[in-house]
């Protein structure tokens, strides 16, 4: 039974009021290598399907792997069941009006192992270069596409397929005490330039080579768009409409309300979200297999268009379902999965930003970032695979890691340098976040909490 055909068997069983079916099929190809030698490679097959039952204002959710045809009234009946015996959900509302995918029929086409055809010779050519260079290789690319289909007893039928590739690259010294991580994010992997990744790690480890102790303190710091990334997700999936409403988090006004229409930055610093934005293209409607504070069963198929999160370095919108609009007064403006950050234009590259440092710290990325107070945002976390002294517009060493206690929040009013976007793989959260197009940032008095002794 194809995807589409299960949705309209489901839809067709169901009982219930109303029907939300989503079938999201998936498949993954990766190459994982060590020490110049490519280890393991695979594929893999999945397939999901979750049934959402509506019984008056009541939700019912069943959600189970590989399902046969024979299991699929079950799934139906329990899902319609368990809406009866729901409480009322506060954010029921009237599923959205149907509209139908131009490629609703089109069947899921999978990923294969040939997605990395030219991309695994260039790796090979990498390994070689590495050991005749003295540094070793280890890492990993991953390839995912996932088609997600969502028919609604509303009429909707829609369909969205999502490729989403990375590669982490890490090179270490033979004798494993100087490291250096590079990471891409991509959607076909037929523009991942290894040659050009490799040399830049080559670069590092020779600038690690002249070892630098540093105290804890605030330094200038250049953050690169991978940090970036890393920093501006965080601050987005804590932008809820509803917590902030409720003054729960950082973008909560004193005394009640949001504080949509204040002023965060005095750069204008542009943080907003495309579906279409090339590159990092995202699903055009909403997918919710669950409700949340941030997202609603009801609002499956609603239509995504480019949002502004902030706009002239000021907050203009937050994540709103259209539950928490009308709470706010505000339109409804779900959360959308890439991530756009812009300064002025005319915005300089790394390599220029370093040339004009007089002194400061470049970071390479950061990790095991954790949420220490979500009233101010404040983070902490770690530095890792290279943190480099710039002296006079030149890297002069490498210095020992940190951990940082900073909020990007408050980051975005103390930033005196935005540079020119690039799509970038954020380190931390590549897990979950790939899409991203970040600049890199000059923050004047980086807080380096203490030192770490991670190597």
């Amino acid at each position: 039974m194809s995807p589409q055909e299960m949705i309209e068997k489901a839809l067709e069983l169901s009982t219930a009021d109303d029907t939300v079916v989503i079938v999201d099929e998936g498949s993954s190809a990766n190459l994982r290598f060590a020490g110049n030698t490519l280890t393991t490679n695979g594929v893999a097959r999945s397939s999901q399907l979750t049934v959402i039952s509506i019984v008056g204002r009541g939700v019912g959710v069943v959600s189970r792997a590989a399902v046969r045809p024979d299991q699929l009234a079950d799934i139906v009946a329990a899902a319609d069941h368990a809406a009866e015996d729901a409480q009322p959900s506060e954010d029921a509302r009237p599923l959205p009006s149907g509209t139908v995918s131009a490629d609703w029929d089109v069947p899921a086409e999978p990923t294969t192992i040939a997605v990395f055809g030219s991309f695994a010779p260039a790796l090979g050519e990498a390994f070689a270069a590495a050991e005749a260079g003295g540094r070793r290789l280890y890492g990993f690319a991953e390839h995912i596409v996932t088609t997600t289909f969502v028919g609604t007893s509303a009429g909707a039928r829609l369909r969205h397929t999502q490729p989403t590739g990375r590669l982490e690259l890490n090179a270490k010294s033979p004798d494993m005490k100087r490291s250096a991580w590079t990471g891409v994010a991509t959607r076909d992997f037929t523009d991942v330039d290894v040659t050009a990744l490799d040399a830049s790690l080559a670069r590092r480890l020779e600038w690690a080579k002249n070892r630098i102790d540093l105290p804890a303190g605030r330094y200038e710091t250049l953050l690169p768009p991978s940090a970036v990334a890393d920093l501006m997700i965080y601050m987005y999936w804590t932008a809820g409409a509803r917590d902030a409403l409720e003054g729960r988090t950082v973008f909560s006004k004193p005394g009640g309300g949001t504080r949509v229409g204040e002023s965060l930055s005095g750069i204008p610093v542009r943080l907003y979200s495309d579906p279409a934005a090339a590159g990092i293209e995202a699903s055009p409607f909403v997918v919710a297999h669950a409700s949340s504070r941030q997202s609603s069963v009801f609002d499956n198929g609603l239509p995504l268009t480019p949002t502004d999160w902030i706009a002239d370095g000021t907050l203009a919108r937050l994540v709103q379902t259209r539950h928490s609009a009308e709470l706010t007064a505000m339109p409804a403006t779900p959360a959308i999965d890439n991530l756009i950050m812009e300064g002025p234009s005319g915005g300089r590259s790394l390599e220029e930003m370093i040339a004009s440092t007089e002194r400061g710290l470049l970071l390479t990325c950061l990790w095991y970032i954790r949420e220490v107070d979500p009233q101010t945002l404040l983070l902490t976390g770690l530095t890792r695979d290279g943190v480099y002294l710039v002296e006079n517009g030149e890297v002069v060493g490498e210095v020992n890691n940190f951990r940082f206690n900073e909020s990007p929040v408050d980051l975005l009013g103390r930033i005196t340098e935005v540079g020119s976007g690039e799509q970038t793989l954020p380190r931390e959260w590549n897990d979950y976040f790939t899409r991203t197009v970040m600049p890199a940032v000059r923050v004047p008095d980086f807080n380096m909490s203490t030192v770490s002794q991670a190597s």
